[in-house]
C-alpha cells in the first residue's frame, strides 16, 4: 500500500472569492488527518495570463488542483497545463452543473461567481478581502486602528487563513506576527478600534506544522529554534503573557478549524468580552 505523504499542496482556483472551494476543499482534507495540508488559495481567476501565473505556481509546488471556474476558455488552459505538469485537476462545481441541466433541460448561463450579488454584503466583502491582504503579517501598522479585528500569534497558528475567512465575513481583520526578539508594533498600543485576539497551540502543534511547511524548501536541523520544541513553548507562553498583561483575549486553535476559530473571534466581539480568555 502507497504510504501517505507528510503534506499535501492544494491549489485552489477559483473566478470568484473562492469561499465555496475553501469550504469543499476543507471537507475533504478532514478526512486525512495525518496529512498537513497547504493551502494556495487563486481567487478572481478570469484571465488567460492568471492560468499561466498559476500554472507556474503549481509547477514549482506540484500537488491536487481544485477549480471553480464557469468560463471554458480558462477552464480549459487550466486543465491543459495540469495534463502537462501530471498533476490532478478537478471541477468542482461540473458535476452538481450537469445534474441541474439534465433535470431543468436548460443550458447554463456561465456567469462567473454568479452568486455573488452585486449588493452591499458583496461590497464589504470585497473592501474587507482587500484590507486583510494590505494588512497582511504585519504590514501598514499605521492603519490598525482601521481595523475590526487584529490578530497576533507566532508563526503557523493560522493568522492569515483565520484573517481571510472573516474577510470573507465581511470584517476587515489584519495580522500581526509575533516573533521573538522583535518588538510589537507601537501602533498597536494606541488603537482603540479594533478587537486584538491572541492565537496559540499546543507546542507538539506548532513544531508539527513548522517542520511540514519547511520540508519542501529546506532541511532545517532539530536545533534550529523556528522548530525547536522549547524555543516554540517558550514563544507560546511569551504571547500568553503579552496577552494577558494587556487584557487581550486568546485562543487557542490546536483543535479548532479555521471557521471554528472565526466564529469564537465573532462571538468575542458580538459580546464585547475583550478581557475574557479562553
Amino acid at each position: 500500500m502507497k504510504s501517505e505523504p507528510r503534506h499535501l499542496h492544494l491549489h485552489l482556483v477559483s473566478d470568484a472569492t473562492g469561499e465555496t472551494l475553501i469550504t469543499v476543499a476543507r471537507a475533504a482534507s478532514a478526512q486525512y488527518p495525518s496529512v498537513s495540508v497547504i493551502e494556495h488559495l487563486h481567487a478572481m481567476t478570469r484571465s488567460p495570463k492568471q492560468v499561466e501565473r498559476i500554472l507556474a505556481d503549481i509547477e514549482r509546488e506540484p500537488g491536487i488542483v481544485l477549480f471553480t471556474l464557469v468560463d471554458r476558455s480558462i477552464a480549459d488552459p487550466l486543465e491543459s497545463g495540469c495534463r502537462l505538469i501530471a498533476v490532478p485537476c478537478f471541477s468542482v462545481l461540473d458535476p452538481v452543473l450537469q445534474v441541474f441541466q439534465s433535470y431543468l433541460g436548460a443550458s447554463r448561463e456561465g456567469r462567473a461567481g454568479a452568486q455573488h450579488a452585486l449588493d452591499g454584503d458583496y461590497f464589504r466583502r470585497i473592501e474587507a478581502l482587500t484590507f486583510a491582504m494590505m494588512h497582511d503579517d504585519g504590514q501598514l501598522p499605521e492603519e490598525l486602528d482601521l481595523a475590526d479585528i487584529v490578530i497576533i500569534g507566532v508563526s503557523r497558528t493560522s493568522k492569515t487563513p483565520t484573517s481571510i475567512y472573516l474577510a470573507n465575513r465581511g470584517v476587515r481583520t489584519a495580522n500581526i506576527p509575533i516573533v521573538p526578539g522583535v518588538a510589537l508594533p507601537a501602533e498597536l498600543e494606541q488603537v482603540t478600534n479594533p478587537l486584538i485576539v491572541g492565537l496559540v497551540a499546543t507546542p507538539d502543534r506548532i513544531v508539527q506544522m513548522r517542520e511540514n511547511r519547511v520540508l519542501a524548501f529546506s532541511s532545517l536541523g532539530n536545533d534550529d529554534p523556528y522548530v525547536d520544541r522549547a524555543a516554540v513553548a517558550a514563544e507560546i507562553a511569551s504571547t500568553r503573557r503579552i496577552c494577558a498583561r494587556k487584557g487581550w483575549p486568546v485562543i487557542d486553535v490546536t483543535r479548532r478549524s479555521i471557521e471554528e476559530t472565526a466564529t469564537a473571534i465573532l462571538a468575542l466581539r458580538r459580546g464585547g468580552e475583550h478581557g475574557r480568555r479562553e
